[in-house]
């Protein structure tokens, strides 16, 4: 995909979301713009499919949805809360951990700064991008393993890693597109463009593909 596609491409993709499933967070972040729902529920997220993420994130929230009110829960009481999410003991005690840096170092609220976020436990790159821009409406690009492999995949980046396609994505892709990107490429990966055998057939967005490392399609 050469520079001047990519244009074309996101309206494409733009129309064609339409009839995709907006990804949980982001329609968490369009009810209410709450940066700290944004900042669970994406932690919730990780290795985690969106239904179930939907459905704990909903659990836990009315048990508590603010840090001191979710320090008033014990471990256990968030594990129930959020099983079966991937890792859940582990993110029940990031959670707390989280709960209690917002507390003592910004007295309660989500920092709307990338480089301070990644400082809590169980944030990477990419939360700390969705909070920013779901939370916040400000700029940011969220690079998860949809955006990653789509984006090799058209040939627009060549990245071994979701930060260096963040940072290439940061230096060549126009502003305009920054936050909504990953909800695009987040339906396409996941009504289309598989890891393996990719619907290329289906694809919005086929004229515009280089299909790098596509080995075998459908």
């Amino acid at each position: 995909m050469k520079n001047e596609e990519i244009h074309a491409a996101i309206r494409i993709l733009r129309r064609a979301a339409r009839a995709w499933r907006t990804p949980y967070v982001t329609e968490l972040s369009q009810r209410a713009r709450d940066p700290f729902r944004v900042l669970i529920s994406t932690m919730l997220s990780l290795r985690t499919k969106d239904a179930v993420t939907a459905a704990a994130s909903q659990r836990l929230y009315a048990l508590a949805d603010t840090p001191r009110a979710l320090l008033r829960l014990t471990p256990r009481q968030i594990e129930k809360a959020i099983y079966p999410v991937g890792f859940y003991r582990t993110k029940a005690r990031n959670i707390l951990q989280v709960c209690r840096e917002l507390i003592d170092r910004f007295d309660g609220a989500v920092p709307a700064d990338i480089d301070e976020l990644v400082k809590l436990p169980g944030v990477g790159r990419k939360t700390a991008n969705l909070v920013v821009t779901l939370g916040y409406g400000k700029p940011g690009i969220c690079v998860d393993t949809h955006v990653h492999r789509i984006t090799n995949r058209w040939g627009y980046v060549r990245t071994k890693t979701p930060e260096q396609t963040e940072m290439a994505l940061r230096a060549n892709l126009p502003r305009a597109y920054w936050i909504e990107i990953n909800d695009e490429l987040v339906a396409l990966g996941q009504n289309i463009c598989h890891p393996t055998s990719p619907k290329c057939s289906l694809c919005p967005v086929r004229a515009y593909c280089d299909r790098v490392g596509v080995t075998r399609s459908r």
